[in-house]
């Protein structure tokens, strides 16, 4: 294996089982992601099989082990928004995210699947999204990538890199230009056509 490639797991809350955590830390990921989903007034009906506490809880444990034994591992969380929250549910969740040392965020478009799925409640717009990511900055996260079209893993490498860089320069390692901005200037302009397809596949269903 090429020694500088890193890994990202994505894993599910193990119903709470600490020892199935630490199965997944022993083996010493680069990142480890535990989506949160959504807004913990939701979760009953968004994931009725899940608890919003033992997410927050297993990155917490994901934390805490990676600072007792002093390792480079960063925890991870995302959402989907569009089911229902609010602006400021959304920061409340963030600040969660926080206080269990979750050290980048994920919050993008839900999206229905298909017709047996929860319908979108709303298309959350850009600059939503982009205040969410300035107010996650703010409260100490490393990276939020925050945009209609982030998924869990969406520039995964770019985040990594991005922290790997500002860690060097908070050391006085090495210097290098800012990051650009994740979202391109055509963003807004494919966002608007993404709402009109989906309303046109929503009308065209709807007429069936």
């Amino acid at each position: 294996m090429n020694p500088s490639c890193r890994i990202e797991v994505l894993i599910p809350d193990f119903n709470g089982d600490e020892a199935a955590l630490n199965t997944v830390l022993d083996a010493q990921p680069d990142v480890l992601n535990h989506n949160t989903e959504t807004i913990a007034r939701l979760y009953r009906r968004v994931r009725p099989d899940a608890h919003y506490r033992q997410s927050l809880t297993l990155l917490r444990r994901a934390a805490e082990r990676r600072d007792r034994e002093g390792r480079g591992m960063l925890t991870k969380s995302g959402i989907m928004v569009g089911l229902g929250e609010t602006f400021d549910e959304v920061v409340e969740l963030m600040k969660d995210l926080r206080a269990a040392s979750c050290d980048i965020m994920t919050i993008g478009q839900y999206l229905q699947p298909h017709a047996r799925r929860l319908p979108v409640e709303r298309y959350v717009t850009p600059e939503e999204f982009d205040r969410w990511r300035e107010i996650g900055i703010q409260m100490g996260f490393k990276h939020v990538e925050s945009s209609p079209l982030t998924r869990s893993s969406y520039h995964a490498r770019q985040q990594a890199k991005a922290i790997r860089v500002r860690r060097k320069i908070s050391r006085g390692v090495s210097r290098c230009t800012p990051v650009r901005p994740t979202r391109p200037v055509w963003f807004s302009e494919l966002f608007r056509i993404a709402h009109i397809r989906a309303y046109l596949r929503s009308s065209a269903a709807n007429s069936l």
